[in-house]
């Protein structure tokens, strides 16, 4: 099954590797990405791209912020984190926020391979036996606040991003290049649509889901 794919990570032997394991699938339609905003650019730039490989911790992309942002800028590109970090909840986490699939780096070619056939063709891939022992949310509030975000505009998620991370109307205003008011609208938007009352709730449950470590 032929597709246009892009690998982003910012390890060269890795890239090679996933060059290797994709060469019968997808021939020679691959880009490569060493950071996660040659990534996006890689994705304005060319909206024939169909799926994208994401590292987990590349540069310029923290935890599992850079798949939901991919995943609101572009919803119609498959995303698939690939990491060395094998924590449970954070491969929950990846799949509650729109994940196509986890790839473990430990995972020989062979089996990512037969992951991707199994993407391309529209199903999830999870390491084996692992699908059915991750850990269930704490809470229903958070599993809900998971499944809310791919509901914001990339605007909106930049402007949670930023009140995640404590910064004021006038500060996210001069970042974004936007009015204030403008700012207010967003940040009212963003409570309405997650379900919370106030910016510190909503900045708290994002930090805890977003979370790598």
């Amino acid at each position: 099954m032929q597709a246009k794919v892009l690998i982003a990570d910012d390890h060269p032997l890795f890239r090679a590797a996933m060059r290797q394991a994709l060469a019968d699938i997808v021939g020679n339609e691959i880009t490569e990405a060493s950071s996660f905003e040659q990534a996006r650019q890689s994705l304005l730039d060319d909206d024939d791209i169909e799926l994208v490989f994401l590292d987990l911790n590349m540069p310029g992309n923290e935890g599992l912020t850079g798949l939901s942002e991919l995943r609101t800028q572009f919803p119609s590109v498959l995303v698939v984190i690939v990491s060395a970090e094998e924590n449970p909840v954070v491969i929950r986490n990846a799949i509650a926020l729109g994940s196509s699939g986890y790839i473990p780096k430990s995972t020989p070619l062979p089996v990512i391979s037969e992951a991707v056939n199994q993407i391309l063709e529209g199903e999830q891939w999870l390491p084996p036996g692992l699908d059915e022992s991750l850990p269930e949310y704490e809470s229903e509030h958070e599993k809900q606040f998971a499944e809310k975000l791919a509901q914001l505009t990339p605007h909106q998620f930049k402007v949670l991003k930023m009140m995640a991370e404590g910064l004021l109307n006038k500060q996210i205003a001069y970042e974004l290049d936007i009015s204030e008011s403008t700012v207010k609208q967003h940040v009212s938007a963003v409570l309405r649509k997650l379900g919370v009352i106030n910016r510190t709730k909503a900045g708290i449950i994002f930090k805890q889901v977003m979370d790598s470590d």
